[in-house]
């Protein structure tokens, strides 16, 4: 939290300022170390209070990435980790990462190891993160793991960031379809469904399928947006529920073409993240413990279950995967030839890569559908719009000129 100081320097100057740190012992400590001689130091409360505070910490990948990477230099520099980590805090643009920095170095303080420092901030540092770096504190090749983290991290946040840009334009399309849809049946066409009426001439089938939804919207729209948005609260409820998410992870993988770009996401993080763990030198089965509860998807997650329980009997790895469908023959077939060549870790590294380029290529083909789909069906809205409202308006051009 912050807390506003007043102390006075060595040539006997007040001054106050204002500071983020654990405590006020440590900010007393570290404004001694500076030369200062404190006179108070008293937490800031703000008039509006910020519930942040009272939220666990929430670290964008990229902060942590970057965070990784310059600890790794530090401590290939032979810089202490506490000093490393003041450091870094200081120099961090991230008010989350500097919140959690400050509540690391406070705990190192109290003599906790650098992984049970950070394992007690979840949302910021994975518990796959602080088990990796627990390894490299055992192995003294802290700098070493902190990058092959970094890596992983980067391979992630790439892909992600792919998605997202891929995603922006056909997104954009469909909200200012969704906009000028809004405007055109409640400012626009109601007058001229009112011109229709007035005239009376007999009107085609799609003009009279126009005049019923323009009406139905006006009466009942404010209705059908607050069901809607009903049904999507309730549905977001229901999904953050376990049974919800369980059913929404076994729909995702059941689409047709989604359901398989799922699966190849899941299985290549997955061999990923077994790479990195037997690299490190963990035993199999904290390997596999540490994937499941990194997996994303709960169908994913109950069948490395099963094959965490048949690898501590001492079935290997492979023969338990043999026997679900959801792990693919390569995979089952490649993790036997790493079993067999004692070259594991190398094995699922190349799995993880070829499942990738596989999802990259779907979706590129994924959303290469997208933009033809959307194109049809906004043409096939004008057009629609355009037999409703020009054919009637030509009957009523041809009664006005034949009067």
């Amino acid at each position: 939290m912050d807390y506003a100081y007043v102390a006075y320097t060595k040539d006997k100057r007040i001054i106050k300022g204002k500071v983020s740190a654990a405590s006020e012992q440590v900010v007393a400590e570290a404004l001694a170390k500076i030369g200062y001689r404190v006179l108070s130091v008293k937490p800031v409360v703000p008039f509006f209070p910020s519930l942040n505070r009272y939220l666990p910490a929430r670290v964008k990948r990229q902060d942590t990435i970057l965070f990784s990477r310059q600890l790794a230099l530090l401590t290939d520099s032979g810089v202490g980790i506490v000093h490393s980590l003041e450091l870094l805090a200081e120099q961090s643009t991230s008010r989350a990462l500097k919140r959690v920095l400050t509540e690391v170095v406070s705990d190192l303080r109290s003599g906790s190891s650098l992984s049970t420092a950070l394992a007690r901030h979840p949302r910021a540092f994975p518990r796959l993160y602080s088990s990796m770096v627990k390894v490299g504190e055992e192995t003294g090749e802290l700098g070493d793991i902190l990058r092959s983290l970094t890596d992983y991290m980067e391979r992630e946040a790439v892909a992600l960031n792919k998605l997202k840009i891929a995603l922006t334009y056909p997104t954009i399309v469909l909200l200012l379809a969704i906009a000028v849809a809004i405007i055109l049946f409640t400012v626009a066409l109601p007058p001229l469904i009112n011109l229709f009426t007035q005239f009376g001439t007999q009107l085609p089938v799609t003009t009279r399928i126009l005049i019923f939804v323009v009406n139905f919207v006006n009466l009942y729209g404010i209705y059908l947006f607050l069901a809607l948005l009903a049904l999507v609260v309730l549905g977001f409820v229901y999904v953050k529920s376990t049974s919800g998410r369980y059913h929404w992870d076994k729909l995702m993988l059941s689409l047709p073409v989604i359901g398989r770009l799922t699966l190849l996401t899941e299985l290549s993080r997955c061999c990923r993240s077994q790479s990195l763990l037997i690299r490190a030198g963990l035993p199999l089965p904290e390997v596999l413990t540490l994937t499941r509860q990194a997996s994303g998807n709960r169908i994913v997650a109950k069948a490395l279950a099963n094959v965490e329980d048949q690898a501590i009997r001492g079935e290997g790895l492979s023969r338990p995967m043999s026997g679900n469908r959801l792990f693919l023959p390569l995979m089952v077939t490649m993790t036997r030839v790493g079993e067999e060549t004692g070259n594991l870790d190398q094995t699922l590294l190349t799995i993880a890569q070829n499942y990738e380029v596989e999802a990259e290529d779907r979706l590129r083909t994924a959303l290469g559908l997208i933009n033809p789909v959307m194109l049809l069906l906004l043409g096939g809205l004008v057009a629609f719009l355009a037999l409703s409202l020009f054919m009637p308006l030509y009957g009523i051009l041809r009664a006005i000129g034949g009067a």
